[in-house]
C-alpha cells in the first residue's frame, strides 16, 4: 500500500459515514432481508408445501419415503460469515481509475461491518496463487479493519499461475464445518472445474457469488492500435480495435464466458450479484436485498437470482 494510498482507517470511516449508516438505516437494522438461510440449526422434517426453497428438500428422505420433505430450522441469533477473496492479478484491472481490487475491499468492509455492528463474526480467506492466508471469524470494528489492511497491502503482482477457484473453494470446504454465510468476492477468471465444488459448498451453506467485473472486459472500442496483456500470465499482444471484426469476435467470447457464468451459478443453485467498477456499492446492495425479498414470495422461489448492477 503506498503512502499516497487511503489507509484503512480512513477508507472504513469513509464508508460509515457515507454508506453503512445509509444502508442500516434504510434496512431499518433489517440485514437479514440480504441473506435467507444462514445462521441455521436444523429443527424437524416435513412433507415440501407450495414455495418452499428447493434448496432445503432432504433427497435422502425424499428417496426413502418417495415424498419430497424439506429440512426446517431455527434461525440462531449469531451469524458465522465469511468472505473468500480472489486476489489473483486479474482483480487488479480497471479501465479508468477504480480497480477491481478496490470494488472488493469496499464491499468486504461495508459488509464486514454491517454484520460485526450487530454482534456477528466475520473470517477471510485470502487467495493468490493458493489460499495463502485465513483470518479467523471474530466481530468487531478492529477485526474488520485487519482484514481491510490485509487486502489493501497485499502488493500487485503482473503475472501468476493461472488462477484456480476450486482451490479456493475446496479449502473452505475443508475448514469451515458450521453452516455459514459465505460470500465468494472474485472476477471469476479462472481455470475450468470450479462449479462442482461451488455447488457442494452451497449444499451446506448459504452462499452468495459476488462477481466483479469492468465494462472494458465485455465491450471493446475502437481504441486503435493496443497491446493487451493477459493479467495472469503477463503475456502481451498487438491488437488493432479499429478492426470492426476483432471486436466483434471479442463480444462474442465475452458473451458466451457471461452465459457459462450465468449457467454455472444456477446449477450450483448459487445468488450472483455483480459489482462493475463503474457501478454504485449501495444501489447494488439494495437492490439485491429487495429482489431477493421479492423473489421469495414468488411461485418459482428458490430459482437462484443474478442481479447485474451497472452505472
Amino acid at each position: 500500500m503506498s503512502e499516497s494510498a487511503p489507509t484503512p482507517e480512513h477508507i472504513l470511516r469513509r464508508l460509515e459515514w457515507t454508506v453503512i449508516r445509509r444502508l442500516d438505516g434504510l434496512l431499518h437494522g433489517d440485514y437479514r432481508t440480504l441473506f435467507r438461510g444462514y445462521g441455521l440449526d436444523l429443527a424437524d422434517l416435513r412433507e415440501y408445501q407450495y414455495h418452499d426453497d428447493v434448496r432445503h428438500i432432504d433427497w435422502n428422505v425424499t428417496a426413502r419415503l418417495q415424498t419430497p420433505y424439506v429440512r426446517e430450522y431455527n434461525e440462531e441469533r449469531e451469524v458465522a460469515a465469511w468472505l473468500l477473496l480472489d486476489l489473483s492479478p486479474s482483480v487488479d484491472f480497471g479501465s479508468r481509475d477504480i480497480k477491481k481490487r478496490n470494488v472488493s475491499a469496499e464491499f468486504m468492509a461495508l459488509l464486514a461491518r454491517l454484520l460485526t455492528r450487530h454482534g456477528n463474526r466475520v473470517g477471510a480467506m485470502l487467495y493468490g496463487d493458493t489460499v495463502d492466508r485465513v483470518i479467523p471469524a471474530r466481530g468487531g470494528r478492529r477485526h474488520v479493519l485487519h482484514i481491510l489492511h490485509a487486502i489493501l497491502s497485499r502488493p500487485e503482482r503482473t503475472q501468476s499461475e493461472a488462477t484456480k477457484l476450486s482451490d479456493l473453494l475446496g479449502t473452505a470446504l475443508q475448514m469451515i464445518s458450521r453452516r455459514s454465510l459465505i460470500f465468494v468476492v472474485s472476477d471469476f477468471i479462472s481455470a475450468p472445474g470450479w462449479a462442482k465444488p461451488l455447488a457442494r459448498l452451497a449444499q451446506r451453506h448459504e452462499v452468495i457469488a459476488v462477481r466483479l467485473y469492468d465494462p472494458l472486459e465485455m465491450t471493446l472500442p475502437d481504441l486503435g492500435l493496443l497491446v493487451m496483456q493477459d493479467a495472469e500470465t503477463g503475456e502481451q499482444v498487438f491488437v488493432d480495435t479499429h478492426d470492426r471484426g476483432f471486436r466483434k469476435r471479442f463480444a462474442a467470447v465475452a458473451e458466451k464466458h457471461e452465459a457459462d457464468l450465468r449457467s454455472a451459478f444456477r446449477e450450483a443453485g448459487v445468488d450472483a450479484l455483480e459489482l462493475s467498477t463503474e457501478g454504485d456499492l449501495i444501489d447494488a446492495i439494495l437492490r439485491f436485498a429487495d429482489l431477493r425479498k421479492r423473489r421469495s414470495q414468488l411461485a418459482a422461489g428458490g430459482l437462484p437470482l443474478h442481479l447485474s448492477v451497472h452505472s
